[in-house]
């Protein structure tokens, strides 16, 4: 398990609770927006945090933080992340995980063991424009949605969340996504940002008009949608 970062404390990356960030290293996507080059493509001097370490540091702020965000790259590609946190969990902390949804295995194999508390699914983009997005020539698509589809049945609090570039989603896709994820919990449009650590450059926001056309397209599909990042 390569751990590529931390983030000791944050009340951003898990809804309600104050919380801690575990970054693991590698992605079975190369989606090329992505802001996270790092931990997606490694480099060889790239600095990995050791295991031991970092679950020190959570003990000794057990009565402090509330919870763990497990995040990456994509977590659920190690095979080490059960044992990760099921070691987090007896500690007291609720986890958050954040996965492509490409392993609905490993999600739930985690969630028999009652080892998660929440989860944030990716949702790249409409099922028609996937493949482009996720920067792939193939991949298994069915893996996604029935990681989709196990998450709608609401075993446990979840979101689903898009980051939206203007060269990628359309008025078309957003629609699209509405049908497939209709009757979902909770969708967030994530407005995109420029990075100087992007897998490539180039790419670009949608204005806040536009996220809002979007947000209206999807009403009468889902019901609790919100913008991040404006």
């Amino acid at each position: 398990m390569k751990i590529l970062g931390l983030i000791k404390t944050t009340l951003l990356d898990y809804p309600g609770h104050v919380s801690a960030t575990v970054f693991l290293g590698g992605c079975n996507f190369l989606c090329p927006f992505c802001h996270n080059k790092s931990l997606v493509i490694p480099s060889e001097g790239e600095e990995v945090l050791h295991k031991e370490d970092v679950l020190d540091f959570l003990q000794k702020r057990v009565g402090i933080l509330e919870g763990v965000c497990i995040t990456g790259g994509e977590p659920t590609l190690n095979n080490e992340l059960i044992d990760f946190i099921r070691t987090i969990k007896k500690m007291g902390y609720k986890i958050k995980l954040d996965t492509n949804g490409t392993n609905p295995q490993m999600i739930n194999s985690l969630y028999q063991e009652d080892l998660l508390d929440y989860i944030a699914m990716d949702i790249k983009n409409s099922p028609t424009n996937y493949l482009k997005t996720v920067g792939l020539t193939h991949f298994n698509f069915d893996h996604i949605c029935q990681s989709v589809a196990w998450l709608k049945n609401n075993y446990i609090p979840y979101e689903f969340r898009t980051t939206i570039v203007k060269e990628l989603h359309t008025h078309d896709d957003i629609k699209e996504i509405g049908k497939w994820l209709d009757g979902c919990t909770n969708y967030y449009l994530q407005n995109f940002k420029p990075s100087e650590n992007q897998i490539v450059p180039g790419y670009s926001s949608h204005s806040k008009e536009i996220l809002e056309e979007f947000m209206k397209i999807l009403k009468p599909f889902i019901n609790n949608i919100k913008i991040r990042g404006l």
